[in-house]
C-alpha cells in the first residue's frame, strides 16, 4: 500500500486529505509541524509527501531540504503562497510539484499520481544505462554515479533526464517537456524547467555554467548529448 505523509498545520486540511486519500486506498500518516514531519518520515519512510510551506517551527522549505539530505521520495508542496519566488524556492530545495491553495481534490490527486509515476521504475524497452565521460546514469535503478559516487536526483529530475535521454541528440521542445513531466496544465511554466535543469546541471555537469551534456536551445527547448567514454 502506498504511504503518504500529509504535513499541514490546519487540522481541517489534514483531515480532508487523510479521508480522501484513505478512501482511494492510500495509507496516511499526518504531521502538524516541520519537526514532526521529519520525525515521522524517519520512523516510517513514506512513498510520497504532501507538504505545506507555512508551518510552525521549521518552515516547509527547510523540511524539503531535510528530507532531500537522505531521500528522493516525491514531495508535492501544497501552499497558499502563490508568488513565483516561493514556487522557485520550493522547487530549488527539491520539491517535485507545487499546488496552490485553494485546490480541487481531483487535481491534487492527479498531481500525486503523476509524482508517483515519475518515481516508478523505468519500463521495459528503455535503455538500462547511459555512460558519459563524466557520469553514468543507471536508468533501471534510477541512480547516477559521478566519480564513482552516487548522486541523488529527485523523481522529477530523473523524469526530465529520462525524457531527454530517450531523445538523445534531438531537441525536446519546452511545450513537450512541460506536459510530459508535470501535466498539460503546466505548458507555460517555463520557470519549472529552468529550476530543474539548473539542479540537474549542478549535480552532473563538470562545469554547470558551461554544460556539455544538458544543452539549452534558447527559446525552444533542451537536448541531451552523451559524448563518448574516454573523450
Amino acid at each position: 500500500m502506498t504511504r503518504v505523509l500529509v504535513v499541514d498545520d490546519e487540522p481541517q486540511i489534514r483531515r480532508a486529505l487523510s479521508i480522501n486519500l484513505r478512501a482511494r486506498g492510500y495509507e496516511v500518516d499526518a504531521a502538524a509541524s516541520g519537526e514532526e514531519a521529519l520525525q515521522r518520515a524517519a520512523a516510517r519512510v513514506p512513498d510520497l509527501v504532501v507538504l505545506d510551506l507555512g508551518l510552525p517551527g521549521i518552515d516547509g522549505v527547510e523540511v524539503i531540504r531535510g528530507l532531500r539530505g537522505w531521500t528522493t521520495v516525491p514531495i508535492v508542496v501544497l501552499s497558499v503562497r502563490d508568488q513565483e519566488r516561493d514556487k522557485v524556492a520550493a522547487l530549488d530545495a527539491g520539491a517535485d510539484d507545487y499546488v496552490t491553495k485553494p485546490f480541487g481534490m481531483g487535481e491534487l490527486l492527479a498531481r500525486l499520481r503523476a509524482a508517483l509515476r515519475r518515481a516508478a521504475p523505468v519500463g521495459e524497452g528503455e535503455p538500462a544505462a547511459v555512460e558519459t565521460p563524466d557520469f553514468v546514469l543507471d536508468l533501471s535503478a534510477k541512480r547516477a554515479l559521478k566519480g564513482g559516487e552516487e548522486v541523488r536526483l529527485t523523481p522529477t529530475e530523473w523524469h526530465l533526464v529520462e525524457v531527454l535521454v530517450r531523445h538523445q541528440g534531438k531537441l525536446v521542445a519546452q511545450r513537450r517537456l512541460l506536459p510530459e513531466v508535470w501535466g498539460p496544465q503546466y505548458e507555460s511554466e517555463t520557470n519549472y524547467l529552468r529550476v530543474f535543469m539548473t539542479q540537474i546541471r549542478r549535480k552532473l555537469e563538470p562545469d554547470p555554467a558551461h554544460p556539455r551534456y544538458f544543452i539549452t536551445e534558447p527559446g525552444m527547448g533542451y537536448r541531451f548529448e552523451a559524448g563518448q567514454p574516454g573523450e
